[in-house]
């Protein structure tokens, strides 16, 4: 058996590089490959042209920034220091951007200044047009929205925060920035701790405590997801003590907004299942597949041991309710503000009741609210306890764990940058890979819709036609379609 002589490294200066073709290099299933011949970039000239001036230095291309903080994004880079000194060693990336190996890489403070010149604008514009895409494709129902918020951690200290009932120390231009922001949180729906606790070091952000752990500096990302292929349709981001049952209207209309379907159900978890959001499906003529929250908070705290509002039978001719015992409550106040009246017995009354032990705590009595749309609000929820609800809710709890649980992948959870529009940012484009990674693996999905738009615009023509029956030769019947 003849022996193969042994190999030894080079000491020496390897070869240079000659006539090296990278788009050769890169195999066909790569998922670069695959985003660069979905995706149009371009659109980010005509998006940022009103950004730039025409003398100067010539800046780097849009389209390649947009694709550096994409990579930034989809590889979960830690710093856009670290993405600038990674892309010259990577052949996938250098393709993807338009370089050459021998390519001068540009310094990573670009990046931070084109956000900044750029604003969330064009960061939403390129979400929406996938969407847009999705829906194309066919990858969209659009019927039904699942509806889920998440907390994402602040890039900032718990040292930074600072009572404001302290602030009067901070005699600067720190101090009168923090007092601007305050006055901009009264118009939001937060916490009362949140409007005395704020950070000098990202005074967008919250504290909030979620479950057993510790209070943290805090965003939220609100996100609605489609379930035919768990495309997202709409998200936006918050400051962490926002109330998400508060933008419910919102996130319904930035879906048939990026969407153009109908909506015809709404998914979501009882934090959403409030009053005004019950009438507003009333008057949206959707159907609110939402728990009540007032039921999820039956028996506990305060109301612990006595009894619901369900035990008091409402007399719609006197306008009164009938108590356990059969004492009646009369109408005694309207609230403007919550749109309900108050139903109240006498004090003495429930004083002298043998089951007000079991009725009430309140030393004046027990107490009932009725809303001036009472009617449709029951009807909403008889539809909230419905089969098809029960059915939606126990989908939306995988569905929503599963879309935040694969973009943990992209470091949703902690902001990569400090202030609200910057983490707006960020909470773009994570939506938007998402949405990037679906088109790739569904390419076939927009022939199908074709066809089956075809089939159902054949379906629709049909339904003006008669059919008969004729039979030219014996034995064979054919069948026709005629006016």
């Amino acid at each position: 058996m003849e022996l193969a002589m042994m190999g030894y490294e080079s000491d020496g200066q390897q070869k240079l590089f000659y006539n090296v073709n990278i788009e050769k290099r890169i195999p066909k299933d790569h998922i670069l490959r695959k985003i660069k011949d979905k995706i149009d970039f371009n659109f980010i000239y005509t998006e940022v042209k009103d950004m730039y001036g025409y003398n100067g230095n010539e800046s780097v291309p849009p389209p390649v920034i947009l694709k550096m903080m994409l990579l930034l994004i989809l590889y979960n880079v830690r710093s856009e220091r670290e993405l600038m000194q990674t892309i010259p060693l990577r052949m996938d990336w250098l393709w993807f951007l338009g370089y050459d190996i021998d390519s001068e890489i540009p310094n990573h403070s670009v990046l931070s200044k084109a956000r900044k010149r750029w604003g969330t604008e064009a960061f939403k514009t390129f979400f929406e047009r996938i969407v847009w895409q999705c829906v194309e494709a066919g990858l969209v129902a659009g019927e039904k929205l699942f509806i889920d918020s998440s907390l994402v951690d602040a890039n900032a200290s718990n040292n930074s925060v600072v009572d404001t009932g302290k602030l009067k120390r901070y005699l600067n231009k720190s101090y009168r920035q923090l007092e601007n922001r305050l006055d901009e949180l009264e118009d939001q729906k937060t916490t009362p701790v949140n409007r005395r606790h704020i950070s000098t070091t990202d005074p967008d952000a919250s504290v909030i405590r979620h479950g057993k752990g510790k209070s943290k500096l805090r965003y939220k990302t609100h996100r609605s997801v489609d379930p035919k292929k768990e495309v997202i349709t709409a998200t936006t981001m918050t400051p962490g003590s926002v109330d998400e049952g508060h933008l419910l209207g919102q996130m319904i209309e930035t879906h048939e907004k990026n969407t153009q379907k109908t909506l015809d159900a709404v998914v979501a978890d009882s934090l959403y299942g409030k009053i005004e959001n019950y009438l507003l499906c009333q008057d949206l003529g959707l159907k609110p597949h939402i728990p009540s929250l007032e039921k999820s908070q039956k028996g506990s705290g305060r109301k612990k041991g006595i009894f619901p509002k369900e035990a008091f039978t409402y007399n719609p001719d006197p306008d009164t309710f009938s108590c356990p015992a059969g004492q009646t409550l009369k109408r005694r106040n309207y609230y403007k503000r919550r749109k309900h009246y108050e139903y109240k017995a006498s004090r003495g009354t429930c004083a002298r009741c043998g089951l007000k032990d079991q009725c009430t705590n309140a030393k004046d009595g027990r107490t009932l609210k009725r809303h001036v749309r009472q009617d449709d609000l029951d009807t909403m929820l008889k539809v909230a306890s419905t089969r098809e609800a029960k059915r939606n809710l126990k989908h939306r709890q995988h569905l929503s764990e599963r879309s935040f649980a694969q973009s943990e992948r992209y470091g949703y959870k902690r902001a990569r940058w400090r202030r609200l529009w910057r983490v707006e940012i960020q909470d773009f484009l994570i939506a938007a890979i998402h949405n990037i990674l679906i088109l790739t693996k569904h390419p076939k999905d927009s022939a199908q819709s074709q066809a089956n738009a075809q089939v159902e615009q054949l379906a629709s023509a049909r339904k003006s036609y008669k059919l008969f029956s004729w039979t030219p030769f014996a034995g064979k019947t054919s069948w026709v379609y005629l006016l």
